[in-house]
């Protein structure tokens, strides 16, 4: 509930045994050693079968994927930005050619619809996104806008397992993507 080390490890030990040959994460709003902890550190800790996004990308089979943990400034949680200039220096950095961007949070109202009927998505994302074109935008953070839905062409994914109260009663969300035409 807080990211602490404790938690963090044995989040790590059960996905470092799942039996996929590529697993790629993002931290949350709740992972808190994700943040004070520097890269090299988490790097370091990492089981090699694991890739941690931290406003960085990888690339799978010629599909580049891009992931942050950013969020727009929500209480006091972990990787929060306030919106403009604070929060667009991270979106500014994911490149223009990236199939697949992971964001913790949802881009402005996109499956970002909170119980009180509220768009929290992110505006900033929202016009990023929209001049990447990615196939594919995955997000959580906001439990009760778990599902899919496609506009423009992108595919938007709130992948969120929980429900807004912290409950796992969603099923993971298993979907396909080809690889660019120019792309070896």
């Amino acid at each position: 509930m807080k990211g602490e080390k404790n938690e963090v490890e044995d989040f790590l030990e059960w996905f470092d045994k799942q039996n996929f040959e590529h697993k790629i994460f993002i931290a949350g709003n709740h992972d808190f050693f994700f943040e004070r902890e520097s890269d090299d550190y988490i790097q370091q800790t990492l089981p090699k079968s694991i890739v941690y996004l931290n406003d960085n990308c990888t690339s799978i089979n010629g599909i580049k994927i891009w992931g942050s943990p950013i969020t727009p400034w929500f209480f006091n949680w972990a990787f929060n930005r306030h919106r403009g200039d604070s929060i667009n220096r991270h979106w500014d950095m994911i490149p223009i050619d990236t199939d697949i961007v992971i964001t913790h949070g949802p881009i402005f109202r996109t499956l970002d619809t909170t119980i009180s009927g509220q768009h929290v998505g992110c505006k900033d994302l929202f016009n990023r996104i929209h001049v990447i074109k990615p196939k594919v935008h995955i997000c959580g953070h906001i439990h009760e806008s778990y599902g899919t839905i496609v506009k423009n062409g992108i595919k938007f994914i709130n992948a969120s397992v929980l429900d807004e109260k912290y409950e796992l009663s969603n099923t993971p969300i298993i979907f396909e993507i080809e690889k660019s035409n120019n792309i070896p």
